[in-house]
């Protein structure tokens, strides 16, 4: 991240703790961790990031942490301690020597990393600090993305782009999913991507099963359909896209099947545009799928947000996304992974909102993709 990203993401930061009267930012969550101060590790030992209303910021976390977390981030000061220290002594030993162990301390008690065995252990080191909750924080200062963000975004979309054609290109009757997704992973990595972690790829039937369903040895038989999604990230930040890929030549009421689904999910980009709530954008998609029977139910959601994602237990982000109760609204710069299911299809897209609209990141041609169609 540019110095001049970093210090507007401090500043979005600093006015939101302004608002809330808190003197000291506590972040403990993976994605926030990533977002405002470029590092980010796994929860194996507490670790958090402090940002003062003045003054600089300062990471505590475990000695071992400390060389990468000075490669990658732009925040230099660094609190370590080692294995067999209280890493929550560490946080309030380190505002101790800032003379902040009487702060009001905004925190997030939606964060993966501020669990009640957290809260409790802080409580009893900071016993004279005034805790400010700020829930959604962390998913709330990142919704909307900045020029760098979606030029993270784009590349990773080609990566999907250009992955997907490559597993249509070269897929074969008799090979296993797992050979598929082999293919995949080191098509991510060849291309940048920051792991080979593909996303869900089986076997397609029924109407939304199959878009989590595993089954790496399954094999692959003349007439079947491939579900394929694919998840990569770049610099943190994710990208995705979905696909039916035919083992074979698409019958024509599959041909049908894909064009319907198409056409509708198309009525819906076009529905979105800043200031529209989401339920209205949910509503297009679904109502149409019900009215002309493509869905006896429809349980999902038919879109949730997109952006950087961290080491957290969540895969996808679900702070912001597309049902029939959604009652927030669109603003330019929020991403999407928009998608529709049906009958053993799927297809989905990165979708950015615009001043004016949406623009498609994922730029792979909408259409059923078969193994005897190509180019």
């Amino acid at each position: 991240m540019s110095p001049e990203e970093s210090s507007r993401r401090v500043a979005l930061a600093r006015e939101r703790m302004r608002l809330a009267g808190a003197e000291l930012l506590l972040v403990d969550h993976g994605e926030l961790l990533a977002w405002l101060g470029g590092f980010t590790c796994s929860e194996t030992r507490y670790r958090a990031l402090l940002l003062p209303l003045e003054g600089a910021p300062w990471w505590v976390i475990r000695a071992l942490d400390t060389e990468p977390c000075k490669r990658q981030s732009p925040i230099s000061e660094i609190h370590a301690y080692s294995d067999e220290r209280d890493p929550w002594q560490a946080v309030a030993d380190s505002l101790a020597m800032r003379g902040l162990e009487r702060a009001r301390i905004a925190v997030d008690p939606a964060s993966y990393g501020f669990t009640v065995a957290t809260q409790r252990r802080l409580s009893a080191a900071l016993p004279e600090a005034h805790w400010v909750e700020l829930e959604g924080l962390s998913d709330e200062l990142r919704q909307c993305k900045s020029t760098e963000e979606l030029a993270l975004l784009r590349r990773a979309a080609a990566i999907a782009d250009d992955t997907m054609a490559h597993l249509a290109a070269t897929l074969r009757e008799g090979e296993r999913v797992r050979d598929v997704a082999a293919r995949a992973a080191y098509r991510f990595l060849a291309l940048g991507a920051d792991s080979g972690d593909t996303g869900p790829i089986s076997l397609a039937r029924g109407d939304q099963g199959f878009l989590h369903a595993r089954g790496l040895d399954q094999v692959l038989g003349r007439g079947d359909t491939l579900h394929v999604e694919l998840i990569p990230k770049v610099g943190r930040y994710s990208a995705r896209l979905m696909r039916p890929i035919v083992l074979g030549s698409p019958s024509a009421a599959q041909r049908q099947l894909a064009e319907r689904l198409v056409r509708l999910q198309d009525r819906q980009f076009a529905a979105m545009a800043p200031g529209i709530e989401a339920r209205e954008v949910d509503a297009v998609l679904r109502d149409a799928m019900l009215a002309e029977g493509l869905r006896v139910r429809y349980d999902n959601v038919s879109g949730y947000s997109l952006g950087l994602y961290a080491l957290t237990p969540r895969l996808s982000d679900f702070s912001r996304c597309f049902h029939p109760a959604a009652d927030w609204r669109l603003e330019a710069g929020m991403v999407f992974h928009m998608y529709v299911s049906a009958q053993g299809m799927a297809f989905s897209e990165t979708i950015a909102v615009t001043a004016t609209g949406v623009e498609r990141l994922t730029l792979l041609p909408r259409r059923l993709l078969s193994m005897d169609e190509q180019g």
